[in-house]
């Protein structure tokens, strides 16, 4: 009777779902798409499972599922035999002392560690700060359509408090007041958080980022939220394209686009940003920042809008290694709610001799400039000239990395992410409708079998063993940020840490140009501090765009 029963229902669902609307031409045609090819006999056996599955997905579509719901499969890029630190060592940082500029604007372009020094010395106080840098953005972020909110209120609660706290002698560290941004994907109580997208620019989501949530308890305060191209893509938001400080004609690139241009015009001393692919480095690079991506769940993202489960990493845009060194230690961790962050030592070192490091260059990236005036070059001599003996080594691209991986993971995972906005037209929303903006890569990827994902995720394995195959014999990679072939898609498959550095000026349209440290996993503080000493060396972080000084 219940086996009966059962067939009666599974025959009236196929009725009432299916109502034969997929012909067995369908399926020939279909198997085209995924380079399969059936035979006649194949098709008819096939033809009734198929259009059980359909079923099944209709069902599955009429549940929808938030943006913040996780896979059950987490990305790990621990390999096995992989060995780490577990002991965190208190970092002694060295302390920039200093004083109050004789012109005001000055402290715009002040690093972190002067700023705190300022701060915890009662030169200047949180609140007073905090109107400062509120004021700046007011005057310059229209101008670089930087801006989406200014949590003025927020601010001005926060600071007062850091200025009680340290008045009461309880100074919790080198963040203690000082104010920062947020890229709009990350959520905060009482805000909107608009992911950059015209279809949500209304949107409220009542919940304090797991970000936010460090950076508040470390006494930051929240100025504002910036912009980011629309759900992460680009620097094209709804309400324009986020500008270059260094060049208002050319766009700031993305998707941190706000976070990198207004870290870079003074409007803040640091922000937060986020990398699926090129995210953090790009922006940075472009605007000449220092970007710090940090190695693939380093940082919990609680509370941040989903692109790709594998792919997203949070990290600090800031004006010095040193800086991103600052932040990246006050907010690395886990809150147990993302299924993919850990928690691991930062034992970062300010004083160590460069020399105990084991330095590589990827000698088959820079063989590759017969520009012998490429400032890459440059960054070489810099370190030959600090005694640093270079270990070439061949990072593995080529006859590794033999077909576009990432295209394939990130368009999969971010059309689940964005599953209802596509299957409700919501994409039609969107303020961009080109080829190669979401809406359209997001229908294309509907047409991937789970088949195609599951393999090059396979692939990606082998990849995450040949880079450590590679990296095991330096503990810091040199790599062009430019013209190092599949570097940027394949180390953020792998999870690879990198920071990236401005190196001076393109003689060509004048815009910043940097030099990317790739590092081991959870090799943030190596990475750091080759970027710091590079840093001490040159004078590229101490130049900034003469329209906002």
């Amino acid at each position: 009777m219940k086996k009966g029963l059962l067939f009666l229902l599974l025959f009236v669902t196929i009725h009432v779902f299916s109502q034969d609307t997929i012909t067995k031409k369908d399926i020939a045609a279909a198997s085209k798409l995924f380079d399969l090819s059936f035979t006649e006999k194949e098709i008819d056996t096939m033809y009734a499972g198929v259009k059980e599955n359909l079923i099944g997905y209709r069902l599955m579509h009429k549940y929808a599922i938030n943006n913040s719901v996780q896979m059950s499969i987490a990305q790990n890029p621990v390999l096995p035999g992989m060995i780490f630190p577990t002991k965190q060592e208190k970092i002694k940082w060295i302390t920039e002392k200093t004083s109050m500029p004789s012109n005001i604007n000055d402290l715009a372009f002040y690093s972190i560690s002067q700023l705190a020094y300022l701060i915890k010395t009662k030169q200047i106080s949180s609140v007073a700060l905090t109107t400062f840098f509120i004021d700046r953005i007011k005057k310059f972020g229209d101008t670089l359509a930087c801006v989406i909110s200014i949590t003025e209120s927020i601010a001005l609660e926060q600071a007062k408090r850091a200025d009680e706290e340290i008045g009461a002698g309880k100074y919790k560290g080198l963040l203690h007041g000082i104010p920062y941004g947020l890229k709009d994907l990350f959520a905060v109580k009482s805000t909107k958080t608009t992911w950059g997208a015209a279809p949500y620019k209304n949107q409220q989501i009542e919940e304090d980022a797991y970000v936010y949530t460090k950076l508040r308890e470390a006494g930051a305060v929240l100025v504002a939220k910036f912009t980011l191209g629309a759900l992460a893509m680009g620097d094209y938001w709804f309400g324009g394209r986020t500008k270059n400080p260094w060049n208002l004609n050319s766009g700031s690139s993305g998707s941190s686009a706000g976070s990198a241009s207004a870290t870079v015009a003074g409007l803040v001393p640091f922000a937060i940003g986020t990398e699926t692919w090129g995210s953090i480095i790009s922006p940075s690079s472009t605007c000449g920042a220092t970007g710090l991506r940090p190695t693939f769940g380093r940082i919990s993202r609680t509370g941040a809008m989903a692109l790709s489960w594998s792919l997203d990493k949070i990290g600090p845009i800031c004006r010095s290694a040193e800086d991103a060194a600052i932040v990246f230690s006050a907010i690395h961790g886990t809150d147990g709610l993302d299924a993919s962050a850990v928690n691991k030592p930062f034992n970062y070192n300010p004083s160590l001799d460069i020399k105990k490091l084991r330095i590589g260059y990827a000698k088959n990236y820079f063989d590759r400039i017969t520009d012998t005036s490429r400032l890459e070059l440059k960054v070489l001599q810099t370190f030959k000239d600090m005694g640093v003996e270079l270990i070439p080594v061949v990072f593995p691209d080529s006859g590794v990395y033999n077909f576009n991986i990432m295209d394939i993971v990130i368009s999969a995972e971010s059309a689940a992410a964005f599953d209802d906005f596509t299957r409700n037209n919501v994409d039609d929303e969107m303020t961009r409708q080109t080829p190669f903006d979401w809406p359209n890569s997001f229908r294309v990827s509907r047409l991937m079998t789970g088949v195609e994902y599951v393999n090059a995720n396979r692939h990606r394995y082998t990849l995450m063993q040949k880079i450590n195959e590679a990296m095991q014999q330096i503990d810091v990679l040199i790599c062009p940020t430019r013209g190092s072939g599949n570097q940027s898609a394949i180390t953020n498959l792998t999870g690879q840490p990198a920071v990236c550095v401005p190196i001076g000026f393109d003689k060509r349209n004048g815009l910043p140009q940097s030099i990317t440290f790739l590092g081991n996993i959870y090799g943030e503080a190596a990475i750091l501090l080759a970027a710091k000493r590079y840093q001490e060396s040159s004078v590229w972080e101490d130049m900034h765009p003469p329209k906002f000084k």
